[in-house]
């Protein structure tokens, strides 16, 4: 006899993309870890969120990594990591954890690095930058984001739970609101450079920069490899008029 009301399993699926995936599972509760240790030491932002002034001026080199695990608020850190997990996991189950994982860090990390960038642009908006705290895993999210509208771009997106949008178009807006507000209103307490930057290292990051770098290196260290046991073992390339030279 079937039950007319639907399984735990049949809800998990109605709303969102489904269960946790691994590294999903893991950020998340590495994130809500982080944010309960803020709760009883507030303090930890200052050592571990993001300050340009600080990575230059106490080496604090491990901030562009740890910002991403720390939170302002209970909206802050319930938004990021529903945002997450909405466009994350399927991103996950398609790449596998490995990589996810690593793009994730990567757009994290670049949008770190382009605050840190820009905070020496001179004038207000660089000084702002510079000595400003940056926290939350926005930037790293903003590149899921990016992903998300690249590999499923007429996906619809319902912007702020009223119409929807195909993916594409919804990623266009977020970039563009990001861009108009970093240099309308740096001071407006929202890392909108931060937001831009994991946009741009998500993109350069699956539109070549990875591939293309990493292919040519690969490339160029097997090619040394051949060379160098053709030295080794005397094998030289030739026809059969080689008749001086001894292949082993």
């Amino acid at each position: 006899m079937r039950s007319r009301y639907p399984s735990s399993s049949s809800l998990a699926y109605s709303f969102g993309p489904g269960p946790w995936t691994p590294a999903i599972r893991a950020i998340i509760i590495a994130n809500i870890a982080a944010f309960i240790v803020t709760l009883v030491a507030p303090a930890v932002r200052l050592t571990f969120g993001l300050e340009p002034a600080n990575i230059f001026g106490r080496l604090a080199v491990w901030q562009p990594i740890t910002y991403m695990f720390l939170h302002a608020g209970v909206s802050h850190i319930l938004f990021n990591m529903l945002t997450l997990w909405m466009f994350g996991v399927e991103l996950e189950r398609m790449w596998g954890s490995r990589f996810f994982t690593q793009y994730y860090f990567v757009c994290g990390v670049g949008a770190a690095l382009t605050t840190v960038v820009l905070s020496f642009v001179p004038g207000s908006f660089g000084q702002q930058l510079y000595y400003s705290l940056t926290v939350g895993a926005s930037g790293a999210i903003y590149g899921v984001l990016l992903a998300y509208a690249l590999y499923f771009p007429n996906r619809p997106i319902y912007m702020y739970m009223l119409f929807p949008i195909p993916a594409k178009y919804f990623v266009a807006i977020m970039g563009a609101i990001a861009l108009v507000l970093s240099v309308s209103e740096p001071g407006a307490g929202i890392a909108y450079t931060t937001h831009l930057g994991g946009l741009v290292a998500g993109y350069l990051y699956l539109k070549g920069g990875r591939l293309h770098l990493f292919s040519e290196l690969k490339y160029r260290y097997l090619k040394w490899r051949i060379n160098r046991m053709r030295r080794r073992f005397d094998v030289y390339s030739g026809g059969r008029n080689d008749v001086d030279r001894r292949v082993h």
